[in-house]
């Protein structure tokens, strides 16, 4: 797992590791990037099993719940096969696009 930090988002990208040992390492480093917004980049990952994805639910919800945006990324796997707590986008760039918008709601109280 590769961390890359850009003002407050935090890139997460996937190396070797499956995506149950990606979300049990995301909860390790948890503390050190709970404050940024997080992208979970799994362009690396050739396979992504549908019910794996549910393993980023209770991250995502605690992320969530203290007001950042947790976006996954990946082409593989289509939008409407993800449970809808779940912020999923095909691209990097998409998944900055949100968190920009999801910033700007936050501030505007919405």
């Amino acid at each position: 797992m590769i961390l890359s930090k850009t003002g407050n988002i935090t890139v997460v990208t996937q190396e070797r590791a499956t995506i149950v040992d990606l979300v049990a390492n995301i909860d390790k480093k948890y503390n050190q990037i709970k404050n940024d917004n997080i992208i979970v980049n799994l362009f690396s990952v050739k396979d992504i099993q549908e019910t794996a994805i549910n393993d980023f639910l209770l991250v995502s919800k605690k992320h969530k719940a203290a007001k950042r945006s947790f976006v996954i990324v990946s082409n593989l796997i289509s939008h409407n096969d993800v449970p809808d707590q779940l912020t999923f986008v095909p691209t990097l760039q998409e998944a900055h696009d949100l968190i920009e918008m999801e910033e700007i709601e936050r501030d505007l109280e919405f």
